[in-house]
């Protein structure tokens, strides 16, 4: 069966799963710190993040959660699309993910960095190394103390995963495919893609917005970013059908 799956889509799928196990092997901290993708303005952040988050994951689910996801729908594109187009539609979708993500990122922490200096806790200063000093009562310390930890975990928290890219499949095949009935658990009948797309979404929106860093350990607006992205590039090329090859 495996044989039969689009090449691109196999060969994604392939080079996720080697990496996967790669990790595993190496089983490496520092190492898989080295290609997850941080906050763009963290000291752990490297240019290269940008694509190589993209094919880390983060446990034995998540991956086959993803790939067995692009495998549903990957094909169905990458015939439609065509080689090219397909890829783009896959990277650029990542790359809008991380993007969105990180810009609600900035969001927050201009937020904190303006809470703690309304404190006089100088934050430029903590980043260049100096020790955290803290000031005002008792009060105030314990407020300082609160936002400095959200503030690090901003910093050193790193998104994995093939997820906002598949977001931004699974938004073109809505697209393209509207009509197209999909299985879901625990729903006994089939349900049109074009309704389950927009309930995804919005959820992912108030989860991201609401929840603590990366909406409880799961980056709701890189589903969102990477869903946004696939949905204007098939309106993009829908406008000239008899191209989509």
């Amino acid at each position: 069966m495996f044989q039969n799956i689009t090449p691109i889509t196999r060969n994604i799928i392939i080079i996720n799963v080697v990496v996967f196990g790669i990790m595993l092997l190496l089983n490496n901290d520092a190492v898989f710190m080295k290609f997850a993708a941080f906050y763009p303005f963290s000291p752990y952040f490297n240019s290269w993040q940008i694509v190589t988050h993209m094919f880390m994951h983060g446990g034995f689910m998540h991956i086959l959660f993803n790939m067995f996801t692009l495998y549903s729908f990957g094909p169905v594109l990458e015939r439609t699309l065509g080689d090219k187009k397909y890829i783009i539609l896959y990277f650029v979708s990542g790359l809008g993910a991380f993007f969105l993500y990180n810009l609600w990122n900035f969001v927050e922490v201009q937020q904190i960095q303006s809470a703690l200096e309304g404190f006089g806790f100088n934050t430029n200063a903590y980043l260049l190394g100096a020790s955290a000093s803290f000031k005002g009562n008792a009060a105030a310390v314990a407020a300082q103390q609160g936002l400095l930890q959200e503030f690090q975990s901003l910093l050193t928290t790193p998104m994995v995963g093939a997820s906002g890219a598949i977001f931004g499949v699974i938004a073109a095949f809505a697209t393209l495919y509207p009509n197209a009935e999909i299985g879901i658990m625990f729903i006994p009948i089939p349900v049109k893609v074009k309704y389950v797309l927009p309930i995804i979404v919005i959820g992912s929106i108030f989860l991201g917005v609401t929840g603590k860093v990366g909406g409880g350990g799961i980056a709701h607006l890189a589903h969102v970013g990477g869903a946004l992205i696939g949905f204007l590039l098939a309106k993009y090329w829908q406008k000239d059908q008899y191209r989509i090859n």
